[in-house]
């Protein structure tokens, strides 16, 4: 029945398939999961239209959320336009904060000639005449 090679491989690139796609819904169900244990009032949200906000309040019999942009300012919108909860990162100390050396005058090399694609300090030439000399 399946003894030609075409037919077997076809049936398992299909088993692969079904495979990833009961992982992938499975990962989705996880993902909406954590994403709605994390909406509750006064978390940080960005909503799908790009939105940044305080949660005030979800009514979940309505699909509503209360979302305060600026202080006095809510909007209303529906429970589903919001796409994640914004979680503080904290600043990671890197090399720039901390102190520079200071160049002294006898580790500067003497200005020569720029480099291509530098600029210089020196005034352009005039530009050339295109009018023939008249004699």
């Amino acid at each position: 029945m399946f003894e030609d090679p075409l037919s077997l491989a076809l049936i398992a690139i299909a088993g692969v398939l079904i495979v990833f796609m009961f992982l992938s819904s499975r990962r989705r169900k996880r993902d909406a999961e954590t994403m709605r244990e994390k909406i509750v009032p006064g978390a940080e949200v960005m909503t799908s239209q790009g939105i940044f906000g305080t949660l005030l309040s979800v009514d979940e019999e309505k699909n509503e959320a209360i979302i305060e942009t600026t202080p006095g300012t809510k909007l209303r919108v529906h429970s589903q336009t919001i796409a994640k909860v914004v979680e503080e990162i904290e600043p990671v100390a890197d090399e720039a904060d901390e102190p520079r050396a200071l160049l002294n005058d006898s580790s500067v090399e003497p200005m020569t000639e720029p480099e291509f694609g530098e600029r210089s300090d020196k005034p352009k030439p005039a530009p050339r005449s295109r009018k023939k000399p008249t004699e």
